[in-house]
């Protein structure tokens, strides 16, 4: 049983409340097939980083707050980028559907990409 629960599990990076993520989604619309990137703020991270993990990223569309549900390791997800990272002191974000404008932007953080992201010559660059 294990090994069937370790076919389906993808490599996602560490996902956290505050950062700022495109998710590429595969959507099929009749007999063709296209990606479609989704760029939000990640809210909420739900029951880990297991099977059944998931994540709440929201945006603001033309004024109004769109907000998908994604499972972790879903067969429809692409690839998870992660563009940016906020300090933020709590797990879920929910205060963030009452703000809007100024008062919505996060405190970025400093973010270091980590070496295995880099290829060889950047890193013998830097």
């Amino acid at each position: 049983m294990t090994n069937i629960i370790q076919d389906q599990l993808k490599s996602v990076p560490v996902l956290k409340s505050g950062q700022t993520i495109r998710v590429h989604q595969r959507i099929k619309e009749g007999n063709k097939e296209r990606i479609q990137p989704f760029e939000g703020l990640v809210i909420a991270v739900k029951h880990g980083r297991g099977l059944d993990g998931s994540f709440t990223v929201r945006k603001i569309s033309e004024g109004v707050g769109v907000e998908r549900i994604y499972p972790l390791h879903s067969p429809t997800i692409d690839k998870i980028e992660i563009l940016k990272t906020a300090k933020v002191r709590q797990a879920k974000l929910y205060y963030m559907r009452e703000r809007s404008g100024k008062r919505a932007r996060m405190k970025s953080q400093n973010v270091v990409v980590p070496v295995e992201n880099k290829t060889e010559s950047e890193v013998s660059e830097a």
